[in-house]
């Protein structure tokens, strides 16, 4: 089996800006995040698309959207790719929760693989269904090209899985809005091909 994977995290969203946890929240683009996707659908314009997927939250949907227009493509909402739930820190800034949560915060910056969020999940659940919904796309899409829209820790953990890394990595991973890797991936093989185009 092989797939080429088209993979970004979606545009900015104000609480992007504003250094917020966003996690299951479900906010949208900012202005500068609908530019952004535009330009992302044109990066793309001249690839062969089988499809397009991003996580049902609807900053990815909003990016994913302006890409899957361009090829004549509905967008696939797949929840394997939602971002991490953040729980009890969600709405508020890093520096917020450093305040509220030292330890954790700390924790979470040093060795996030050890972290199960407050009333959220814990790293290792999300690397569970973002490769289970991988291994969906390979069985689907051998021998295709699909675009990915997600979010920074789904990204970031396929990022380090074609790589072969451990999720504890996931902070050597740079992961801006709306920029472009590519992935490929055959039988055992796994190739980063770009990164942050």
């Amino acid at each position: 089996m092989s797939l080429r994977l088209f993979l970004l995290r979606h545009g900015e969203t104000l609480w992007n800006r504003e250094g917020r946890y966003q996690g299951c929240v479900d906010t949208y683009l900012s202005p500068e995040g609908v530019a952004q996707a535009e330009a992302a659908s044109l990066a793309l314009a001249g690839c062969s698309l089988a499809a397009v997927y991003s996580s049902p939250l609807r900053r990815a949907r909003e990016t994913a959207r302006a890409i899957a227009g361009r090829h004549g493509l509905e967008v696939r909402a797949d929840p394997a790719f939602r971002e991490i739930c953040h729980g009890r820190w969600e709405g508020f800034t890093a520096e917020e929760v450093r305040g509220r949560f030292p330890e954790l915060y700390g924790q979470w910056r040093a060795a996030p693989e050890t972290v199960t969020m407050p009333d959220g999940e814990s790293l290792e659940q999300v690397q569970e269904r973002v490769l289970e919904g991988l291994r969906r796309l390979e069985s689907e899409h051998d021998g295709e090209a699909v675009c990915l829209v997600a979010h920074g820790t789904p990204v970031r953990l396929l990022i380090l899985a074609a790589l072969g890394l451990a999720p504890g990595r996931l902070w050597a991973v740079h992961c801006p809005p709306a920029r472009l890797s590519e992935l490929e991936f055959s039988g055992e093989f796994r190739t980063l091909q770009r990164l942050n185009v």
